[in-house]
C-alpha cells in the first residue's frame, strides 16, 4: 500500500485541478498565458496520477477498473468481479 501522505498529496492536487479547472480553461480560451502560469503548479491536470482506489498503488493500474493489478487478479480470483474469470485449460 501507497504512504499515506503520497495518497493525501494527491486528493490535495484532485481538489486543487477541481478548483481550478474553470479559470484555467478560460485563460488558456482568452490566450493569457502569464496569469495561467501564476495559478498554483498543482492546479495543472498533468500533474495527476491514477493510482489503484483501494491500495493508492500508482503502477500497473487498470483505467477500465480503478484499481491495480494486484487487487485485480486477487478480486478476480475472489469472483468479486463480474465477468472475470481465472483463464483455464
Amino acid at each position: 500500500m501507497a504512504k499515506k501522505s503520497i495518497i493525501a498529496r494527491q486528493k490535495k492536487r484532485e481538489r486543487l485541478v477541481a478548483k481550478y479547472a474553470e479559470l484555467r480553461r478560460q485563460l488558456k480560451k482568452e490566450g493569457k498565458w502569464l496569469e495561467l502560469d501564476k495559478l498554483p503548479k498543482n492546479a495543472s491536470p498533468v500533474r495527476l496520477r491514477n493510482r489503484c482506489q483501494i491500495t493508492g498503488r500508482a503502477r500497473g493500474y487498470f483505467r477500465k477498473f480503478g484499481i491495480s493489478r494486484i487487487m485485480l487478479r486477487q478480486m478476480a480470483n475472489e469472483g468479486l468481479i463480474p465477468g472475470i474469470t481465472k483463464a483455464s485449460w
